[in-house]
């Protein structure tokens, strides 16, 4: 409980200050920034890194990935919601667990897929800490989705791709909303809507995030 609630740069007053950055960045939705206070960064950054937990910034899980920054998570959380509830959530590209953290707030169930096993089983021990029942972790290729829990209103990909995996669509319900990182060097987020007989897409922010790569490791 003692690292949950965190002391000096990791305390629940210092998160408080990067959630009351948000809105000067352009969060407005009330619940996003509400879900962003209940989830203690720090305990998702390596202890080394735990005094910049709360720096709007990416940081460093290894493995040559990293841990969005707050405002993006917000952002394409916020993006997600848009008018609508999270429902059923799919989120590919797990990593140290913490978006999904942070969308246990707000949906009814959150399924992260992981394609790394060392860094899911360290998704899996922060996780533990914050005692979510509405979270499942799978070690998979997050292109292939996943076919057994599908469909989902909501699907979030937290790394860039080059072209949108064919089984994420088929995964999207009707009325369903996909949220990802498009592009190589110029990356923006990109918002897919399935409609009744096809896709809506729209380009939004300028992002920076790891390819998104294909198998498991």
């Amino acid at each position: 409980m003692n690292q949950l609630r965190g002391i000096g740069m990791t305390s629940a007053s210092t998160r408080s200050r990067m959630v009351e950055r948000l809105p000067e960045r352009g969060i407005r939705d009330e619940r996003v920034l509400t879900a962003m206070a209940a989830v203690p960064r720090h305990v998702f950054v390596d202890e080394a890194l735990a005094s910049r937990a709360y720096d709007d910034t990416a940081l460093p899980l290894g493995f040559q990935q990293t841990i969005s920054q707050p405002f993006v998570v917000a952002r394409m959380i916020e993006l997600a919601r848009a008018g609508r509830e999270l429902g059923r959530t799919l989120e590919v590209g797990a990593g140290c667990g913490y978006q999904a953290a942070v969308l246990a707030q707000l949906a009814v169930e959150v399924f992260a897929v992981e394609r790394i096993g060392t860094l899911l089983a360290k998704a899996r021990t922060n996780l533990r800490q914050m005692r979510l029942s509405n979270v499942r972790l799978k070690h998979g290729d997050g292109n292939l989705g996943l076919a057994e829990a599908a469909p989902f209103d909501t699907i979030i990909v937290a790394a860039a791709a080059l072209s949108v995996p064919l089984p994420l669509l088929e995964q999207l319900a009707p009325g369903g909303r996909m949220i990802l990182p498009f592009g190589a060097a110029e990356q923006r987020l990109h918002v897919i809507e399935r409609r009744r007989s096809d896709y809506a897409q729209t380009r939004c922010d300028p992002v920076r995030f790891v390819p998104l790569v294909a198998g498991t490791e």
